[in-house]
């Protein structure tokens, strides 16, 4: 269904603020139209962010061409090319676009800009299925989720997408939500934002819940105590979805599979042809003391998904669903 302005308005005006990371490539720029439909239908603005390895002076733009013509400056001159070049695309039009670039490593330049331009979602696009999900210079989508206060959109190309053009123009389509939940604390953002996205939309919103395969092994070597566990965690699962399914407007449509987590939701997503996928995210610290990292399923998902990944920090969080409030705090990452 497409948005209707107040819809529109009503649900993105905490998407006002849109981070387009970008490394000028023409894959780099299928998460602009996403960029731009965000912040033109929430009436907000889009960053433009290029980090670089080398210092970038801060009044690039500005600087004299002639300044820029030696064998020593010439790659930033072609650099501002790039950015002036990418400021023109017509997606831009009427939209307040600030360029900024920096010097370091992106994804913890990204979760900066996020903090410094108060950005409330990013747009990031990754490379194939195969491998690590890659990203922009190399870093992967997983590093930039995980580093990001905010929520990311991740766009695997070709995949199935909600944007279309009009000509110059774009407009968002969303028909079906895959909400992947786990009703951790971890999983409340992330179904609040799911409902509210349905809502706006008049979306088919699904609900799935994975009882991983560790469980049935589990149960194969242990059969007294592990068949025992597996039986009361299923009666648990249909009793949450259950609830799930008979809040707000009753129009969740449920569903509880068994097996790996992410090929299941990555099944279901290809099955019910899912528009957007939405997972609530949380991380842990490195094994070895480096960069916070996301759970392995999380970044299956991301990586095999068939349609862009909607990442919703659990540090977002905003007052809980009846179905989800328990007496625990809820971890800030």
């Amino acid at each position: 269904m497409f948005l209707s302005e107040r819809a529109i308005r009503n649900l993105l005006m905490s998407f006002r603020n849109i981070l387009f990371p970008t490394d000028f490539t023409p894959h780099a720029r299928s998460a602009l139209k996403y960029a731009a439909s965000f912040a033109r239908d929430g009436r907000g603005r889009v960053v433009l962010l290029s980090v670089q390895t080398a210092k970038v002076p801060a009044n690039l733009m500005t600087i004299p061409a002639r300044l820029l013509a030696d064998d020593e400056t010439q790659w930033l001159g072609e650099l501002r090319s790039q950015v002036q070049d990418l400021l023109t695309d017509p997606l831009f039009d009427g939209l307040e676009v600030e360029p900024v670039i920096v010097e370091g490593e992106p994804a913890h330049e990204i979760a900066n800009a996020v903090r410094d331009y108060d950005i409330d979602l990013v747009t990031v696009v990754t490379h194939g299925r195969r491998g690590l999900a890659r990203a922009l210079w190399g870093s992967t989508a997983e590093e930039i989720i995980a580093e990001a206060p905010c929520p990311v959109l991740t766009i695997r190309p070709p995949q199935h997408d909600f944007v279309e053009h009009r000509g110059h123009q774009t407009e968002i389509r969303l028909n079906r939500i895959l909400l992947a939940t786990n009703f951790r604390p971890s999983s409340i953002a992330a179904t609040h934002l799911a409902r509210e996205l349905a809502a706006a939309t008049n979306a088919e919103l699904h609900a799935v819940y994975v009882i991983g395969d560790y469980f049935e092994q589990i149960s194969v070597m242990f059969p007294e105590g592990g068949h025992s566990a597996l039986t009361r965690m299923r009666a648990e699962i249909r009793d949450r979805m259950q609830t799930l399914a008979g809040e707000g407007d009753g129009r969740v449509l449920t569903h509880i599979a068994e097996g790996r987590p992410y090929a299941e939701i990555v099944r279901l997503a290809e099955g019910s042809d899912a528009d957007l996928i939405v997972i609530g995210t949380s991380v842990h610290a490195s094994l070895f003391g480096g960069a916070p990292a996301l759970g392995s399923e999380i970044e299956r998902v991301v990586r095999n998904a068939p349609c862009p990944v909607l990442c919703v920090p659990s540090g977002r969080v905003v007052t809980p669903l009846p179905a989800f409030a328990r007496p625990q705090p809820v971890p800030q990452t």
